[in-house]
């Protein structure tokens, strides 16, 4: 069974840290471009940030650049990890891990509640 399961997310005060984890697991996913997207109440989801399958390349929305830094881990099972520093209350949403074939095939994660205070 094919599964990205989240997890890290929480309650924080405006300027902290959380360190979220996607771990993919039920096929091989190191050749998949891999990517963090986000859903506040009341909005689309969108985009946050991505890497590509060997971690050569990431990508991030305007709105984190400089604050998160995405990374991954092919070691056995694919992990993919999202540092989100000096968070702030915009920040608040449900966080997806997201993977993604050449093709345009894509697994989704259930998400991860991140709240900001202010």
């Amino acid at each position: 069974q094919v599964q990205l399961v989240e997890s890290g997310g929480g309650l924080v005060q405006a300027g902290g840290s959380l360190r979220l984890s996607c771990a993919a697991s039920g096929r091989t996913f190191s050749s998949y471009a891999m990517g963090w997207f986000r859903q506040a109440p009341g909005k689309e989801r969108e985009f946050v940030a991505s890497i590509t399958w060997n971690g050569g390349s990431t990508y991030y929305a305007d709105s984190v650049k400089g604050r998160f830094t995405i990374s991954r881990d092919n070691a056995e099972n694919t992990t993919v990890y999202l540092q989100m520093n000096s968070l702030k209350p915009e920040d608040t949403a449900v966080y997806y891990c997201n993977a993604k074939k050449v093709s345009g095939f894509e697994y989704w994660g259930r998400g991860t509640q991140v709240t900001v205070s202010s």
